[in-house]
């Protein structure tokens, strides 16, 4: 009899074991379940416009690029996403921290705008009934301009220029410019807070990027591995701010990085 009620306690603490089992492989999976579907809430900003994502934690930056050319229409083949710098396609969101309520920025064209970009502009007015064609002064010939150039030359300090060459945005501020007075001028691209901080010896502005107008840029003859850029800072090109001796290699990239 003892053996028999032995045998039914031993039975009844092997079922408890594999509930208790059963029960922790069920939590474990619900909680490897709920890592895997952990979802995040972040903007995409583009064109000075703020998308409002909602994606996983764990895809990768390739995927995250085919859902938002969903939204913006920039194909993901042209996109580049800048999050504390450039982002890499193989990383997950995971991987570069992405948290409730982050900025990414994203650089790219759409179909459309390559296909506006690549007609070639009218050149030629009508004067006299005739026609003409249209020619303006190059930024480095104009006279307010020629006047920095010959005055204050290039700077010391000035960071190496790349003719002809495109890259994109350095991890640090751009620096070594000059402007129209000679003061020392950087750039520094503050992404997360949508952000141009254009420091000088005096003082730093804080620019938030879609305040900016336009930006306006030319090689300098001679020196094409540099570029004079005017950053339009309100409704007139008499608003523009010049900055001279900005290296040609980041032109593009600071252009798209403000105005998309």
């Amino acid at each position: 009899m003892a053996s028999s009620e032995s045998n039914i306690n031993e039975g009844a603490t092997s079922n408890e074991t594999t509930d208790e089992k059963n029960e922790q492989g069920q939590e474990s999976g619900a909680a490897s379940s709920a890592t895997e579907c952990e979802m995040v809430d972040f903007k995409v900003i583009f064109n000075k416009k703020k998308h409002d994502v909602t994606y996983s934690l764990n895809e990768t930056v390739a995927s995250l690029k085919v859902h938002i050319a969903e939204i913006t229409g920039v194909p993901a083949t042209m996109q580049k996403l800048m999050f504390k710098g450039l982002v890499k396609d193989d990383m997950t969101l995971r991987d570069l921290k992405v948290t409730p309520g982050s900025k990414l920025m994203l650089v790219g064209s759409t179909v459309d705008d390559v296909i506006e970009a690549t007609k070639l502009p009218d050149k030629t007015a009508e004067v006299g009934g005739e026609e003409k064609v249209v020619t303006k002064e190059p930024f480095c010939k104009q006279e307010r301009h020629r006047k920095v150039l010959d005055k204050f030359g290039v700077p010391d300090d000035a960071m190496p220029g790349i003719k002809s060459a495109k890259e994109e945005l350095p991890a640090y501020p751009i620096s070594g410019m000059i402007n129209k007075a000679g003061g020392k001028v950087r750039l520094t691209f503050k992404l997360e807070s949508d952000q141009l901080w254009l420091g000088t010896k005096e003082r730093t502005e804080k620019l938030p990027m879609g305040s900016i107008k336009d930006i306006v840029s030319e090689p300098i003859e001679g020196k094409e591995e540099y570029h004079i850029m005017g950053i339009q800072l309100g409704p007139t090109e008499a608003s523009r701010y010049w900055i001279y001796y900005v290296p040609a290699q980041y032109v593009d990239a600071i252009k798209r990085t403000i105005i998309g």
